[in-house]
């Protein structure tokens, strides 16, 4: 019976692995299960290779993954026995996961289970609502926890220094034809049927500025594209926060996946939803400006600001015959 129940835990593992989160929903990963574990893959096939030449976005999304399934895993009663890295002759292999030791999942794991498929990323301004400090706090130590940390950027000037590289990197990108082939080959037009990158019903059609203003991705590249949803009331910044690890190795970038989607379930939770802006860190000079002077040294690895929302957004996902091997 064990058994069986293990072989149902697996299934369900990778299943909920698929609604990680990923840079233009490019899904970057596979799965095989071999026995009772499951190998994790970085998908070579979908690495930006112009605004994520060295993969550190790749690794981030594939880390968020692996923290999906570790969570997963509790939530079917087993504490999940992982390896990250565990062949150095096999870079792809990105980590491995076991059933462990069989465990009754508590109230909070059972939270983020919850939110593995509920978890939405926004793309625009929020509601004027704020996010309450204990919220915040929470999702700090859920950083941390991770081996990685989360600070709420508090003082104006800092917010409109990020705001500024955001639009500085934004500019430079737009006038960079490889940078918008790339976003283009990951943007859906409306009635898409694929199951990856960005649907057309991901984002507003027209967005409010907020103050600052945070750049947005052109997903519709000049087309007349996105949702129809009022985003007039949708100008809060929100919460800027910066994600940040102690050094920048592939380790330390699973590292900090698995913090983003421990923070990102836990907003959920709480109905909180995330925007990112990365368009600064997919530029050398810009990302160690950032990592000198609002970083105390570490290396930013994801600038994100959390907010309430409304939009009921939708999501898509490659069917798991497509990412399991």
């Amino acid at each position: 019976m064990a058994a069986l129940s293990a072989e149902h835990a697996l299934d369900t593992v990778v299943e909920a692995a698929r609604w990680a989160p990923s840079m233009h929903n490019t899904q970057p990963w596979r799965f095989s299960v071999s026995g009772e574990e499951i190998s994790l893959r970085a998908d070579s096939d979908r690495k930006l290779c112009v605004g994520d030449a060295s993969g550190r976005e790749l690794l981030i999304s594939c880390g968020a993954a692996l923290f999906t399934m570790r969570t997963a895993m509790r939530c079917e009663g087993f504490e999940p026995e992982v390896r990250t890295l565990p062949d150095p002759d096999r870079p792809s292999l990105v980590a491995t996961l076991r059933p462990g030791r069989e465990v009754q999942p508590d109230e909070s794991i059972r939270a983020l289970g919850g939110e593995i498929q509920r978890r939405r990323t926004h793309r625009a301004g929020f509601a004027d609502l704020p996010v309450p400090d204990r919220v915040v706090e929470r999702l700090v130590r859920a950083a941390m926890e991770e081996g990685a940390k989360l600070t709420p950027v508090r003082p104006p000037e800092a917010v409109r220094i990020i705001a500024a590289l955001t639009q500085a990197a934004q500019g430079v990108q737009a006038q960079d034809q490889r940078f918008s082939l790339e976003l283009i080959r990951w943007s859906q037009p409306p009635g898409s049927r694929r199951t990856d990158g960005v649907p057309a019903r991901g984002y507003p059609q027209r967005v409010e500025r907020t103050n600052p203003d945070f750049a947005q991705r052109d997903y519709s590249w000049r087309h007349d594209w996105g949702s129809q949803t009022d985003q007039r009331t949708a100008t809060s910044v929100g919460v800027v926060a910066l994600l940040t690890t102690r050094g920048d190795t592939r380790q330390e970038w699973i590292d900090a996946g698995q913090a983003l989607q421990h923070i990102l379930l836990h907003a959920s939770a709480y109905g909180v939803s995330a925007a990112f802006h990365t368009q600064a860190l997919e530029m050398g000079l810009l990302r160690e400006f950032l990592r000198l002077e609002l970083c105390s040294g570490e290396y930013p690895q994801m600038i994100m600001r959390l907010g309430v929302t409304f939009d009921d957004k939708d999501s898509v996902r490659r069917p798991l015959s497509d990412v399991r091997e």
